[in-house]
């Protein structure tokens, strides 16, 4: 179907123009001029982590792209295999780059993700891009590496493969003392936070300490858009599937639906935190789940063998596995949140820096409500009006107030900043040096030049050669 055909894609391609590439031009316009003063020399390096689905997967049988393209491959897919050993399910795709920018349609402006962020280290700040597999002589300071990663597993491996690789990397440039500073976007920043903390170390259960064996490595920690408390959207996502394009569905653009979803462990390690989590019911009271509890699941109708086309988008073997498999990404899930939220111990060697939004509406609560006419319960994200069983509207704005909170339209100021812990008179996730808000959409918190701006400034004290 061309885009001419008809109405309905002619609007979705004038939203895509007003809510992707007009703000990059308006940010572009808006933008203060970079006072061009030169950078100091001897900056420690920089390992920039990207969010979910923010690293190329390709197939390494094929070689072909798998992740991002602007379709979807009917050879190859991004679902992973499903069992209840989690670190088996693994396929042919690996992670082979940052994904520095994607062209969504062929004559529409390419949309950038990462790549503006590591131009202004190179005009900015005075970087230059290093090879985790060849690094070069002088490597150690001025330059960043870009840390890809299969963001469909679960987010206790690539910690651990982090750690794994800055080691290797010292261990190539002879500097065993050196320190890195990270630049995290989104989920990158929870990856960060577990290096940090317990380095190589596998995730145990039970009552545990960090013992930020990863800190010999790392300086400072920047977490740009995180959601340290999780998010309502990965539930969305895991019942309703994930578009790409600001929660559009667009005919050119790959989205990821529910049953791909559904294999992806690191996406249930976003879900809400414990104490975290905004629920009502249909009379706009709040209501208190476990969401981490299977049963919560198939009494709301959330599971996704309740699905009408689970049959069709799973083998017999995997309908057998998806029960055990579920059970085994909701714990890991449960145990990772727990393990990155302990409190400390004083003099933490490492820094941390909160980077976010808080002017955008930001999905933050859900209602739950039944059909009784259906016998089934309806998840309701949007703050749209609604009709209770017994007749009575209730109105979009009042659904509004409390579905939405500010932040960056993804992830809630709240969450960032692991508010909700410190409500409850908890310590704070973990200790902030430095919180700065600007208002900002999630995707551009990369490439905003006022924050770049606060970024370089605490980046750039000199380190001894």
């Amino acid at each position: 179907m061309t885009v001419m055909n008809t109405a309905l894609p002619i609007f979705r391609l004038f939203l895509v123009l007003v809510l992707v590439v007009a703000p990059a031009a308006l940010a572009q316009d808006k933008a203060p001029e970079a006072t061009p003063t030169p950078p100091p020399t001897g900056k420690a390096p920089i390992i920039i982590i990207p969010g979910i689905t923010g690293s190329e997967l390709k197939s390494s049988v094929t070689d072909k792209t798998v992740w991002f393209t602007r379709g979807r491959n009917k050879d190859e897919d991004i679902r992973l295999p499903i069992t209840a050993d989690l670190k088996k399910n693994r396929d042919s795709l690996v992670p082979v780059d940052i994904i520095r920018g994607v062209s969504l349609i062929r004559f529409l402006p390419e949309v950038e993700i990462y790549n503006q962020l590591m131009v202004s280290l190179e005009e900015r700040g005075g970087y230059r891009e290093a090879k985790w597999d060849d690094p070069q002589p002088g490597d150690h300071q001025d330059t960043f590496y870009v840390f890809s990663y299969d963001w469909r597993i679960d987010n206790v491996e690539t910690a651990r493969k982090l750690v794994r690789d800055v080691e290797e990397l010292k261990r190539k440039l002879g500097k065993p003392d050196l320190k890195f500073n990270i630049i995290a976007h989104s989920m990158g920043g929870l990856v960060a936070r577990y290096a940090a903390m317990y380095g190589d170390a596998e995730l145990r259960t039970g009552t545990i300490r960090p013992t930020w064996a990863g800190a010999k490595h790392l300086d400072k920690i920047f977490m740009l858009g995180t959601p340290n408390e999780g998010s309502v959207r990965a539930l969305d996502a895991l019942i309703n599937g994930l578009s790409i394009i600001n929660g559009i569905n667009i005919p050119f653009v790959r989205d990821i639906d529910r049953f791909d979803v559904f294999t992806i462990q690191s996406i249930f390690q976003l879900l809400p935190h414990e104490g975290s989590l905004v629920a009502y019911d249909e009379e706009l009271k709040p209501i208190e789940l476990d969401i981490f509890d299977p049963q919560t699941w198939e009494e709301y109708d959330w599971v996704v063998w309740k699905d009408k086309k689970f049959e069709k988008n799973f083998s017999v073997a995997e309908q057998k596995t998806a029960r055990p498999y579920f059970r085994a990404a909701l714990k890991r899930a449960k145990d990772f949140q727990a393990a990155i939220s302990r409190p400390g111990r004083e003099n933490i060697p490492v820094t941390f820096y909160l980077l976010g939004a808080d002017c955008k509406e930001t999905p933050n609560a859900f209602i739950l409500r039944q059909n009784n006419k259906k016998d089934r319960w309806i998840t309701q994200f949007s703050p749209k009006s609604f009709k209770r069983n017994d007749g009575t509207k209730i109105t979009s704005e009042e659904v509004k107030t409390l579905l939405l909170a500010v932040g960056d339209g993804v992830v809630t100021k709240r969450s960032l900043a692991g508010e909700s812990t410190l409500k409850r008179g908890g310590e704070p996730i973990v200790p902030i040096a430095a919180e700065i808000f600007q208002c900002e959409t999630h995707t551009r918190l990369v490439t905003n030049l006022q924050i770049q701006d606060r970024l370089f400034g605490y980046m750039w004290p000199v380190l001894a050669n």
